[in-house]
């Protein structure tokens, strides 16, 4: 179970907890030093520019409110590894009404003119707090191919703040497989700290990448 307390430049992050399964990694900005050390190890320069690409990236990413990123690396029959990447965003609600900022904010999302094609429902979480899906194909600038995203966008227990998780991925063929282990993470958010005896949460259906990562 992870848990998230911070305070970005203008949102106030409310005390959450989430789970991600086997295979994710937490990465931040304060990881720079180490992944450089990793590089040298390897002696590889292309290394040294990938890692320089990241870290540029989730710098970014902190001036949108992203309070949490991990990337994934999953076993897989086709590639050898998949890799996606995960993050965790808090918004202020730009609605009084949890339901009407969560809708709000998915339909922006689904909207977008980079997905090429996105699938839009309803999660129905055991908390009955206002939870939308968002996944498909997006065409990110400068990227030649398609990326695979789901986005789920759900409200914090005072509803006033819209909670987004994102799982990216360049492996599109697990597309499915993804969304599950997206959906699978969200049904995990608490808002107080859970009990470590409490069993675990259910779990939506099951695919091949899914039984290998829980």
């Amino acid at each position: 179970m992870v848990g998230d307390e911070a305070v970005m430049s203008d949102v106030a992050v409310p005390p959450l907890w989430f789970r991600l399964p086997p295979g994710f990694h937490t990465i931040g900005p304060g990881d720079r030093q180490a992944l450089d050390c990793m590089a040298d190890a390897l002696g590889s320069p292309a290394a040294m520019v990938d890692i320089a690409r990241l870290m540029g990236g989730l710098n970014s990413l902190q001036a949108h409110h992203v309070v949490h990123t991990s990337i994934g690396l999953h076993p897989d029959d086709v590639l050898g590894v998949s890799t996606s990447f995960f993050s965790l965003t808090v918004r202020h609600a730009q609605h009084p009404n949890p339901g009407v900022a969560v809708a709000q904010t998915s339909l922006a999302i689904s909207r977008s003119a980079l997905w090429g094609k996105a699938a839009r429902r309803v999660i129905e979480l055991p908390s009955s707090l206002p939870c939308y899906l968002v996944a498909g194909l997006i065409s990110p600038p400068g990227v030649n191919d398609q990326l695979f995203q789901a986005r789920a966008i759900t409200a914090d227990a005072q509803g006033r703040h819209v909670i987004i998780l994102d799982l990216t991925s360049a492996a599109v063929s697990n597309a499915e497989a993804y969304t599950s282990i997206l959906e699978a993470v969200t049904y995990t958010i608490s808002f107080s700290d859970p009990d470590p005896e409490a069993s675990p949460p259910p779990l939506p259906g099951t695919s091949r990448i899914l039984e290998v990562l829980l």
